[in-house]
């Protein structure tokens, strides 16, 4: 096996958003179309840490927020008819907060 054993601990190190760095925060106190564009090249060219702290970033972005506020947020437009939003929620409502 050439595989590393990933601690649960680790695993769940990786998946925080809150452990960016003060400098990292400032750095990217960019607007979203740079941001993005941060994510691509960091993307492209393989810079791990760089892509997992815009990653972070966004996902900050987006956490706690309603699906309008998301929407909002980064100017998506909301191509469901209300019928389909309401059975889209009803779906997934076993993965809302309550």
């Amino acid at each position: 096996m050439d595989d590393p054993v990933v601690t649960e601990e680790v695993e769940n190190k990786e998946k925080r958003t809150d452990d960016i760095s003060s400098w990292d925060a400032d750095f990217l106190k960019v607007d979203q179309g740079t941001l993005f564009e941060l994510i691509l090249a960091a993307n492209y060219l393989n810079i791990q840490g760089l892509l997992d702290v815009t990653c972070k970033t966004v996902a900050n972005m987006i956490k706690g927020k309603s699906p309008q506020a998301i929407r909002d947020t980064f100017a998506i437009q909301n191509d469901f008819l209300p019928q389909e939003e309401e059975q889209v929620r009803k779906e997934n409502e076993w993965c809302e907060d309550k």
